[in-house]
């Protein structure tokens, strides 16, 4: 049965055209994201997502930023209640793979330099609060990432980024289940969970000395 058209008041449109391109980027992949697409999908005319965000590189720009929002909303709320330094990385750490587990194509989007555009100051700025706050829990005086950081500062947080994120990714691909099966964890999941609540990142630098 098809939907009923649903009338939208014109401020709104550009909110129900993102909705629509995260549905079609979650049922169809990325390879299924079009503009023509995404409009059948909101109910409007083909050309109102061009209207509105230009072309579609400037619209999955706008849907990365959603995502990268949600991530550092996920990550201040998994923050917030901790008591000390250890529980805010690991609780932070967690947050950060279970983000991109459960939302694995918003979560490849967001990092596919060549379909979204980097001048887009939405994205940008959303970005930049999620990755800062995320290597905040690592390294306390990274700041809002005004703040210069000195090389063991950097280096730390890139460790614990790539870290976390590899995780994520063989998550998401699939590429720990056969690790998992000859294992005695249940799943990829279960894998993961037992590296996250027993594995401590720790880097040792030549200034530790």
């Amino acid at each position: 049965m098809s939907q009923e058209k649903r009338p939208y008041h014109h401020g709104s449109l550009p909110e129900a055209v993102l909705e629509a391109a995260e549905r079609v980027l979650v049922r169809d992949g990325l390879a299924g994201v079009g503009l023509r697409a995404i409009a059948r999908e909101a109910q409007v005319s083909h050309t109102a997502p061009k209207h509105h965000f230009g072309d579609l590189a400037n619209l999955l720009s706008e849907l990365a930023a959603r995502g990268y929002q949600r991530l550092a909303a996920a990550l201040y709320d998994a923050s917030e209640s901790c008591t000390d330094n250890e529980a805010r990385r690991r609780a932070m750490a967690k947050t950060y793979v279970h983000f991109a587990a459960e939302h694995p194509q918003l979560f490849g989007l967001m990092f596919r330099n060549e379909i979204i555009s980097l001048s887009n100051q939405n994205l940008l700025s959303a970005m930049r609060r999620a990755m800062f706050m995320m290597a905040c829990s690592v390294v306390p005086q990274a700041g809002d990432g005004q703040i210069a950081m000195d090389d063991a500062a950097a280096m730390r947080v890139t460790v614990a980024w790539a870290y976390l994120h590899g995780l994520a990714t063989l998550l998401i691909d699939k590429r720990l289940n056969g690790i998992a099966r000859v294992s005695p964890f249940e799943n990829a999941q279960a894998l993961v969970e037992g590296v996250l609540d027993q594995v401590t990142l720790t880097i040792h630098l030549p200034s530790d000395n």
